[in-house]
């Protein structure tokens, strides 16, 4: 375990917790809303296995990171990230991203191109670009944003406990490809995170990712499931290619949004086959 710190918020350091474990080649994991870097359990072993490093952090706000009411932004979010590798000197990464996890790897090349980076991964993906806008006629109306930060506001656990129902997709999967404890563990965590940042960084939700795309230059995994009820797959998954140059596309059919725990064996061949490539 390890902190690295990327900013100061008055009196106090605004530090982001990861861990880093294993030998071999890196692999970044990083993490969906309302999680922590714990989440990646079932990649993580597997990886680890497979002979690569394993480096898990806690996006600012979540987990055992610190809990700033500033920097929900996804500038700021690969800022972090530039600090996390840049401190550990980590070369040859292969950046995996899950849900908001996707913002950061997607921005971070637009921002800081490929100097570290071999290879990256999207799951759940949030870009192109979620807002409906004039010439984003597939987006989402914003009125749909505005509901969720003002149900955030009003009752965050309640928020959760709706949000993580269609997060697993239960009425389909309760006790055959999620439990009621593995449920559990992720509404602990949820609101286990800071009540500022689930509210806040739903602003994140509609940054326009579009330019960001254009200026990948490495591989690129996608991994969706067709029945995303977080980031719909026709508003998300199914517009990216033809936006990102070299894209391996899988669609992982009847996975809810969080593929990586519902449909771990099918996702974790895919990221190993494509890793090992």
């Amino acid at each position: 375990m390890g902190k690295v710190t990327v900013g100061r918020e008055n009196s106090d350091t605004i530090d982001i917790h990861y861990e880093d474990h294993g030998s071999g080649r890196p692999v970044v994991l990083i993490h969906g809303y309302p999680l922590s870097g714990a989440s990646w359990e079932k990649q993580q072993r597997v990886l680890l296995e497979a002979g690569f490093r394993v480096i898990t952090y806690d996006r600012r706000g979540w987990g055992k990171s610190s809990q700033p009411t500033s920097g929900h932004d996804y500038d700021t979010y690969a800022s972090d990230l530039k600090m996390l590798l840049d401190r550990l000197d980590l070369p040859e990464v292969d950046l995996v991203g899950f849900s908001m996890g996707t913002g950061e790897v997607t921005r971070y090349l637009g921002k800081y191109g490929n100097k570290r980076i071999r290879r990256a991964v999207l799951m759940g993906a949030i870009p192109p670009f979620l807002l409906k806008t004039a010439d984003n006629p597939e987006g989402v109306d914003k009125s749909v944003f505005d509901g969720i930060k003002e149900a955030v506001a009003h009752d965050r656990p309640g928020y959760f406990k709706k949000f993580l129902d269609d997060f697993y997709n239960v009425d389909m999967y309760m006790n055959t490809r999620i439990s009621q404890e593995a449920w559990n563990n992720s509404f602990m965590a949820a609101c286990l995170g800071s009540p500022y940042s689930a509210y806040k960084c739903v602003d994140t939700w509609l940054e326009d990712f579009r330019e960001d795309l254009s200026k990948i230059d490495v591989p690129v995994l996608l991994v969706h499931g067709d029945q995303d009820r977080i980031l719909p797959y026709a508003s998300t998954a199914a517009r990216l290619p033809g936006l990102i140059k070299d894209l391996t596309f899988i669609t992982i059919e009847g996975g809810p949004h969080n593929i990586g725990w519902t449909h771990a064996e099918e996702v974790n061949k895919e990221l190993l086959d494509f890793l090992e490539r």
